[in-house]
């Protein structure tokens, strides 16, 4: 196993992962739904309606609950939020990283992404580009 792949098993073996619908129950009850993967993969997969945007390389100073830079959904360090990236490798580490800075119930979706809308939960689909056919006329 390599080096990366035991350092995931650890991490997520202090999570407490939430599968898809856990996750959606857990927004019913007021967690945070957060999307880390790049613009593109947003703008190419598709994203889940209501979920809070926040790029990888910013997401410990925006759900940090002492910082100045914290987004206003975070009022302290109890606060559930659940990372998601597109398969749920990515926002393992970051979650963890969340609770590294004191952020309690800071966890990820399983299989990120990718999952959700397999399950068939809500999501925004990307327009799909059409290509115009033309002739010439021969």
């Amino acid at each position: 196993m390599s080096a990366i792949d035991n350092h995931l098993e650890r991490t997520r073996a202090r999570l407490h992962r939430l599968e898809p619908h856990e996750a959606l129950a857990a927004v019913s009850r007021g967690a945070i739904l957060v999307d880390i993967r790049p613009q593109e993969l947003r703008h190419t997969t598709g994203a889940i309606p209501d979920a809070v945007v926040i790029e990888r390389n910013v997401l410990e100073w925006r759900l940090d609950p002492t910082s100045p830079h914290r987004i206003p959904q975070i009022e302290d360090a109890d606060q559930a939020v659940i990372i998601f990236c597109q398969e749920g490798y990515a926002s393992s580490l970051a979650a963890a990283s969340l609770q590294d800075i004191g952020l309690r119930n800071a966890t990820d979706l399983v299989g990120g992404f990718r999952d959700w809308a397999a399950e068939g939960l809500r999501v925004e689909r990307p327009e799909l580009l059409r290509h115009a056919k033309t002739t010439d006329g021969e």
